[in-house]
């Protein structure tokens, strides 16, 4: 018997145990529903690795393991939260004739009318507009005839210059072609030789990938002034990450963004430390020792003995990378013994000397997913509503009285997170305190599923992180702007499965960086990326145009 049929007929029972007036009847009934759902969940658990183990089996034997043949109604894995959310999300206005105003007109051209067609009392009246969008792709290839002189007398040649921007055998217009194919585009390299030859334009796929990678320090120095400027403009940053493939070997993209900029960091791991050193824009990492490190060690449950030998040893100083590998040394006489205790050491250094720097700017509020690395980075963290409600999506729940009273407990969940979203259009003290009374009577419902009671109390622990908007009203609610990001990086994997240098990999960072950010800032691509190779710098820096959107960034309280 399947979990549909377990369902159908408990559902033509009628049962339910909050309707059934003998106490011990319904406590009865409350049990074996919460056994039934148990049993099911395990035996699907089964039935999937039995499952998997038998297609392991018989590839091991050189046979195939078991079709997946689609059904006429497949099983839904889309566990996404987003169709509640939306239902929440007041919508928002439609520009009217907006793509017509970003037309560029470059010709006009009148299309008479038969003068011979037309009576005798014909009289013009006006023109009726049709705006005709077209392309012309072209070479523009330039002979440059440069001058040579000679001076007998100084025996030595003088040879007139190329112009400014015009450096090898392709010019600005075919270099910004390839980078915007590359990474706006998202072509594969093999595909925009093709392209390019296909209209006449004769290179090497060796030069296109030179173009792609090699002479970037502008474009590199454009990405750190893009970070620094958008970690100026808000005091709440997203940040996600999503996988990589570095020469075959994996490595993590970490996607940091808000508003205004995204900007992509390629590490071999995603721990606390390499995020880190992301945040202090990759300068050498150090290690201070004051109170708030020794307040995060306590936090992470070091003994206190070994928090009394520290003090004793660092308190108030700071470390570099050296001085910290020594220390741990010294304290721990086995290097191989103690490895969580001493990356925790680490980590409290590292924070406190994050928080404690003046080189870059500090982050006062991380919004992210539920994952360890990007814990206590930051003085203030808040957590996205989708992923806590995407997991309330996963619940399957066989009785029908369960299926019911989780239905009640999301519509109640989004209709709380609509009225977050009215808060954060006209904020004050007096909405946040009665939010704050009401998230805590939404989090003590208790219901007969025990699947939802668990993740209801998963919600309450992290109320803090959830209500952080009732604080910063500015602070968005979900994280879906870093995954976005990280779709877009998923995207290009897709295309390139990985990148095969370190030039690469900083390049494809550098260039994700540029194309995304000017995706949120209303700017060409293509327009910027000539502007730059070009040599022209007539466009504004996108790092200038942050500056310009900045966020005050104040909460209400601040203004009190």
């Amino acid at each position: 018997m399947n979990s549909s049929e377990i369902t159908n007929i408990l559902d033509s029972l009628k049962i339910n145990p909050d309707a059934i007036s003998n106490k011990k009847e319904a406590d009865a009934f409350r049990i074996l529903f919460r056994i039934i759902e148990q049993l099911n969940f395990k035996v699907n658990a089964l039935e999937e690795e039995l499952q998997k183990t038998r297609d392991e089996l018989n590839t091991l034997k050189g046979e195939k393991g078991k079709p997946k043949i689609p059904t006429s109604k497949p099983k839904s894995t889309d566990f996404s939260s987003e169709k509640d959310r939306k239902s929440q999300t007041p919508p928002s206005e439609q520009k009217s004739k907006e793509k017509l105003s970003k037309i560029k007109i470059d010709f006009t051209e009148v299309c008479p009318v038969d003068k011979s067609t037309l009576p005798g009392d014909a009289v013009f009246k006006d023109y009726d507009p049709v705006v005709v969008q077209d392309i012309i792709i072209s070479t523009k290839n330039t002979l440059y005839k440069k001058e040579v002189y000679y001076s007998p007398s100084q025996k030595k040649t003088f040879t007139g210059e190329l112009p400014t921007g015009v450096e090898g055998e392709f010019g600005p217009g075919v270099k910004s072609l390839i980078i915007t194919l590359k990474h706006d585009s998202n072509v594969s390299e093999p595909k925009i030789h093709e392209f390019l030859e296909n209209i006449g334009i004769y290179i090497s796929p060796a030069t296109i990938s030179r173009i792609l990678t090699k002479n970037l320090d502008l474009f590199h120095l454009e990405k750190a002034d893009i970070f620094m400027a958008g970690l100026k403009s808000t005091i709440y940053q997203h940040i996600d990450d999503t996988g990589a493939k570095v020469k075959g070997q994996n490595h993590y993209v970490q996607i940091i963004c808000n508003p205004f900029y995204t900007a992509y960091f390629t590490i071999p791991r995603k721990d606390r430390l390499s995020i880190l050193e992301i945040l202090q824009g990759g300068n050498p990492r150090t290690y201070f020792f004051n109170d708030e490190a020794f307040t995060l060690l306590e936090s992470f449950r070091l003994s206190r003995k070994m928090i009394y030998k520290l003090q004793n040893a660092v308190f108030d100083k700071k470390l570099d990378e050296k001085q910290m590998q020594q220390l741990l040394e010294d304290i721990f006489s086995d290097p191989t013994k103690g490895k969580n205790k001493q990356t925790r050491i680490m980590e409290a250094g590292a924070i406190a000397a994050y928080h404690n720097q003046t080189e870059f700017p500090v982050i006062k509020a991380l919004l992210s997913d539920a994952a360890p690395q990007y814990k206590k980075l930051t003085e203030e963290q808040a957590l996205c509503w989708i992923h806590d409600g995407r997991d309330y999506t996963k619940l399957v729940p066989v009785i029908p009285f369960h299926k019911k009273e989780l239905e009640d407990f999301r519509s109640q969940y989004w209709t709380y997170y609509g009225k977050l979203l009215q808060f954060q259009q006209d904020p004050s003290q007096e909405n946040a305190e009665k939010l704050s009374a009401e998230f805590d009577k939404l989090v003590s419902t208790e219901t007969n599923y025990e699947a939802l009671n668990e993740l209801i109390k998963k919600t309450k622990d992290i109320k803090s992180e959830l209500l952080l908007t009732l604080k910063y009203p500015e602070i968005p609610l979900h994280n879906n702007p870093a995954e976005l990001g990280a779709r877009a990086q998923v995207r290009k994997r897709d295309v390139s499965l990985h990148t095969m240098t370190e030039e690469g990999t900083k390049a494809n960072d550098t260039f994700s960086t540029i194309v995304q950010t000017a995706k949120k800032l209303g700017v060409s691509a293509y327009a910027y990326f000539n502007d730059r190779v070009s040599k022209s710098f007539k466009m504004p820096s996108l790092a200038e145009l942050i500056g310009s959107k900045k966020s005050s960034a104040l909460s209400y309280k601040d203004n009190c």
